[in-house]
C-alpha cells in the first residue's frame, strides 16, 4: 500500500534539550508485549544524539492517534470476541501500543510540540487520513457485531491498520533524525509484520 502523503521534511534540526526520554520498546519481540527500560538515545554516525527533525514530529503526532485507535479495537474484543485467540491476541497489541503512546506523548513534550487529542492527527484532523485508520462508520460496525462476526471484523480491520503503521514506520525509518524514534518505527514494523501473518492464519487466508 502507497502512502497517499509524504512526510514534509525541513532541512533544520532542533536539538532536544531535556535529558535523555525514557524508552518503552513496544512490540518489538513479536510476542512479549512491551517492557519499560532507560536507554541512552543513539542515532546514526550523520546524526548527533537527541537531534529530530520534522519527520519525527510528524511520525509522533500521527502514530499516537494510530495505536490509540488500535486500543480502542482491542478493548472491543475484551467483551465481543468469541474466540480466545482473538482475545489474547487484542491483548496484547493493547500492551505494547499504550507504553508507546506514552513514549511517543514525551518525546513531543521534551521537543515543544504539542501532544494530539483524540484519534485526529495534528496536521490531517480528519484521522482516516492515515494510512489504515478505520473510519467511524467501520467503527460504529465494530461496536454492533459479537461472536464470530466480531473475530472476523477484528483480524480483517486490525490487518488493515496493522499494515498502515508499517507504512508510517517505513517512512520515518527513511525520512527521520532522532535515533530512539527510528528504534521505534523498526520495532513497529518488525512486530506487526508478525502479527499480520498470526492474524492472516487465524482468518485462513495464509
Amino acid at each position: 500500500m502507497k502512502r497517499t502523503r509524504s512526510l514534509r521534511r525541513r532541512t533544520a534540526v532542533a536539538a532536544v534539550a531535556a535529558a535523555p526520554v525514557l524508552f518503552l520498546a513496544g512490540c518489538g519481540d513479536g510476542g512479549n508485549g512491551s517492557a519499560a527500560t532507560t536507554a541512552s538515545p543513539t542515532a546514526s554516525a550523520s546524526v548527533p544524539a537527541g537531534e529530530h527533525n520534522q519527520a519525527d514530529v510528524d511520525f509522533a503526532q500521527e502514530m499516537i492517534p494510530h495505536h490509540r485507535q488500535a486500543v480502542m479495537m482491542s478493548d472491543m474484543a475484551e467483551t465481543r470476541a468469541s474466540s480466545d485467540e482473538v482475545k489474547t491476541l487484542a491483548a496484547k497489541i493493547k500492551q505494547a501500543q499504550e507504553p508507546e503512546i506514552a513514549t511517543m506523548s514525551a518525546w513531543l513534550t521534551a521537543w515543544g510540540e504539542e501532544v494530539p487529542q483524540g484519534m485526529d492527527g495534528m496536521d490531517h484532523g480528519d484521522a482516516t487520513s492515515m494510512p489504515g485508520m478505520m473510519d467511524d462508520h467501520q467503527m460504529d460496525d465494530m461496536r454492533g457485531a459479537s461472536g464470530t462476526a466480531f473475530d472476523t471484523m477484528f483480524l480483517t480491520m486490525m490487518i488493515k491498520h496493522h499494515e498502515g503503521a508499517i507504512e508510517m514506520a517505513e517512512t520515518e525509518k527513511e525520512e527521520g533524525a532522532y535515533g530512539p524514534a527510528k528504534e521505534l518505527a523498526d520495532d513497529i514494523i518488525t512486530a506487526q509484520k508478525a502479527e499480520i501473518a498470526q492474524m492472516k492464519q487465524m482468518l485462513g487466508t495464509n
